[in-house]
């Protein structure tokens, strides 16, 4: 397993969360997601054989958020 923190703009409540959560914890090859609301950080845990990190940060800018 692959960890990663990602750094996250934008997000600001508790649906915030939930939204990237669900996308990235969606993907096949991610073990885990936490996302710290008050950092701005997103640390993941992943199987980089079956989904790289680009798809990842994908999955947050589709919901809207800014990975910087």
């Amino acid at each position: 397993m692959t960890n990663e923190t990602i750094q996250v703009q934008g997000m600001s409540c508790g649906h915030c969360v939930s939204s990237v959560e669900g996308a990235v914890g969606g993907l096949d090859g991610v073990d885990t997601v936490n996302v710290h609301l008050q950092e701005g950080k997103v640390d993941v845990s992943f199987d980089e054989g079956k989904v790289k990190l680009d798809e990842i940060t994908e999955a947050i800018e589709d919901q809207g958020y800014d990975v910087v």
